[in-house]
This record gives structure tokens, C-alpha cells and sequence, in this order.
């Protein structure tokens, strides 16, 4: 019973290790878009400050 379960653990920890890999890079992935859109948004702001423009409209 005991190599029941030793070998059911290391049959399923690859499975897990990739998948906590694949969402680490997924998650870093969306938040390095979702910064580089605030950004974005920040300097395209100051843009239109910098020429008198209105601020843009919430979309």
C-alpha cells in the first residue's frame, strides 16, 4: 500500500510543477501588460496636458 501512494505522488508532482510554472508565467505575463497600459495611459495624459488638449474621455 505504501508504494501505492509514493508512486500516485510522483506521477502527479510533474503535473503540479507545471502547472504552478505556467500560471507564474501567465500571472507575470498580465501584470507586466497591465502596467505597461497604465503607463502608457499615464504618459499619453501628460501628453495632452503638455498641449492644452481635454483629458481623454473614460471609454
Amino acid at each position: 500500500m505504501d508504494n501505492f501512494w509514493v508512486a500516485a505522488l510522483w506521477a502527479v508532482t510533474p503535473t503540479l510543477l507545471l502547472g504552478v510554472v505556467f500560471w507564474l508565467v501567465l500571472r507575470s505575463i498580465l501584470r507586466a501588460d497591465r502596467t505597461e497600459r497604465d503607463v502608457y495611459a499615464r504618459m499619453e495624459a501628460q501628453e495632452r496636458q503638455r498641449r492644452g488638449m481635454p483629458p481623454r474621455s473614460a471609454e
